[in-house]
């Protein structure tokens, strides 16, 4: 039309190329955002999430080299030494295969898991780097219950008996230096704690020399049981390892 204005060249273009510049920009960041969601998606999947349930039944899933360490060490078990070889304070010489309730308790123990429906006790046989001492740990697997339950009346009796029992039948372990073990100097039991947890871990302790605990000589001599006590707080110590080492078994912990 005469007199109409003719647009400047190239001035729709440009906004169309601002535009199109915009969009594949925010293209781009939708892009970029889709695959941060699909990595973390991913990265979630990918996540191993404990199982507190897998507790209850971990002492017949588990390898039994995985219930029984090779060593158990550190100090007091929570400061990632539990399995390190440099730090082992007990080291496994053999494993029981015999897992009736009544080949691996003794006496008032036996009983008491029995009256609270001992399912299994499964045993395992250590010596201290010294080679003085040997024990056998015992995993005792009774119903699930609340920690007042199966649980706490086996540790009632064997509070109750603390002197009078063996608890823990001795693993005698041929070939090895743990061959002749029989006599008992010290014993130890306590309860695991946490829900779906339905054991109570004990151990006997000896000398792998035969020595049987008993009276002091001389000016130690006094008329108690200061010298079983004194191996039984080895035992106290192993039982604390061990449990140590169960909690951890049940979260996926053990390296």
């Amino acid at each position: 039309m005469p007199g109409a204005q003719v647009p400047p060249p190239g001035g729709g273009g440009s906004g169309r190329k601002v535009i199109g510049s915009l969009l594949a920009v925010f293209g781009v960041l939708g892009m970029l955002g889709g695959g941060a969601l699909t990595a973390h998606a991913y990265s979630n999947a990918g996540q191993e999430i404990p199982n507190d349930e897998y507790g209850s039944v971990m002492w017949r899933d588990e390898p039994v080299d995985s219930v029984f360490p090779v060593t158990l060490g550190g100090r007091g078990g929570y400061n990632g030494g539990l399995y390190d070889p440099k730090q082992a304070i007990w080291h496994r010489v053999g494993i029981s295969p015999e897992t009736e309730c009544d080949k691996g308790l003794t006496r008032y123990t036996l009983k008491a898991a029995n009256d609270n429906g001992c399912k299994a006790v499964l045993r395992a046989t250590y010596v201290d780097p010294t080679a003085n001492m040997v024990a056998t740990v015992a995993v005792v697997v009774l119903p699930e219950g609340p920690e007042s339950g199966p649980r706490e009346k086996v540790y009632s009796a064997y509070q109750n008996h603390l002197y009078d029992d063996g608890v823990v039948a001795p693993y005698a372990v041929p070939g090895t230096l743990a061959a002749k073990w029989k006599h008992r100097n010290g014993s130890a039991l306590a309860p695991v704690g946490g829900e779906n947890m339905p054991y109570v871990v004990a151990a006997s302790v000896g000398s792998v020399d035969g020595y049987v605990a008993g009276d002091l000589p001389g000016e130690w001599s006094d008329d108690s049981d200061t010298d079983r006590e004194s191996w039984s707080a080895n035992a106290e110590d192993l039982v604390t390892l061990f449990r140590a080492h169960m909690d951890r078994l049940q979260r996926g912990d053990t390296q």
